[in-house]
């Protein structure tokens, strides 16, 4: 299957991340290409273009689209929270931007045999990196009650969490849930027939909760941000697409405490601490998908991006 990927707020990541033609920037989550092909082409010979990614058939895939440019290129199979052994083990020691695409891919999610979608049936999986020997199935068959009713709440913010882990947990004892129409099929049977006439697909917060915890998302996502504004050189730019509210909140939390890192209580007239910001905000309320992108890409409508600059 070809990677394909129609990229999320392109013009917007290229214009914010303020490219200079002989810089040296890093698509942490690269996948088939799209965004970093815009990054490459704004750059010279003189600049560097790196691309990371967990996934092996994303890398083949951005090798393939990053070819023709005449920028050197760096593809390298890691997650962005390793930015700064990627950066060290290549002898670069700053950036000047990064961009993060946050979750998983249209790629992954239309591949049928990764596991990702809830629209068709194969074995659980939902792997980023295949190589794991970590999947979906050890979440679904191998969590306790509690455990699974904490992480769909949780990750994926699904008020009947504690009835789908139960349901989980009871069907499970008669044999393994094994693919991804199994596990639909207990999800519809735990929610009640009038809250699934109304909002999204029953399975998707479920997905989605299972999803992040195979993968770790959010705890890279946490590590990731502090990581790479420590690698950015003055004037860089860290640019975050984000699709959901559990990776929006980490990233405005995350950047507010870098913009305000002061830990002098509220009442010191002064501060004493001696921690000061190390960066600028560059948006306020994020930047989200135009009218015109909604109609040629409706995955674009909970995207938001968020920028910061290295001071």
């Amino acid at each position: 299957m070809d990677f394909k990927h129609i990229p999320v707020l392109y013009r917007e990541c290229l214009e914010n991340l303020n490219i200079k033609p002989d810089g040296v920037y890093v698509d942490g989550t690269v996948g088939g290409g799209g965004h970093a092909f815009g990054i490459g082409e704004r750059l010279s010979e003189r600049g560097t273009l790196i691309g990371i990614d967990r996934d092996v058939d994303a890398l083949e895939a951005a090798g393939r689209r990053l070819a023709p440019l005449k920028c050197r290129c760096e593809l390298i199979h890691s997650t962005y929270a390793q930015i700064d052994s990627v950066l060290e083990e290549l002898g670069i020691r700053g950036i000047d931007g990064a961009l993060l695409d946050i979750g998983v891919s249209s790629f992954q999610l239309d591949n049928e045999e990764r596991g990702f979608s809830y629209m068709h049936d194969a074995p659980l999986d939902m792997r980023m990196n295949r190589s794991d020997a970590f999947s979906a199935y050890e979440v679904v068959n191998t969590y306790s009650q509690k455990e699974l009713a904490e992480i769909i709440k949780k990750y994926g913010e699904e008020r009947w969490a504690s009835r789908i882990a139960d349901f989980i947990v009871k069907r499970r004892s008669s044999g393994d849930i094994k693919t991804t129409g199994e596990l639909v099929d207990v999800i519809k049977a735990a929610i009640p027939a009038s809250a699934r006439r109304e909002g999204p697909h029953p399975a998707k917060r479920t997905f989605q909760a299972i999803r992040i915890e195979v993968n770790s998302e959010l705890d890279q996502l946490r590590d990731a941000i502090d990581r790479f504004c420590d690698v950015l050189n003055p004037g860089g730019r860290l640019c975050i697409i984000t699709f959901h509210s559990l990776e929006d909140r980490i990233v405005k939390e995350t950047f507010n405490k870098r913009l305000n890192p002061c830990t002098c209580p509220k009442e010191f007239p002064v501060c004493v601490c001696g921690k000061v910001a190390d960066v600028n905000k560059v948006t306020g309320k994020p930047i989200t998908a135009s009218e015109e992108e909604l109609d040629q890409n409706p995955r674009s409508r909970s995207a938001k991006l968020r920028v910061i600059e290295k001071r």
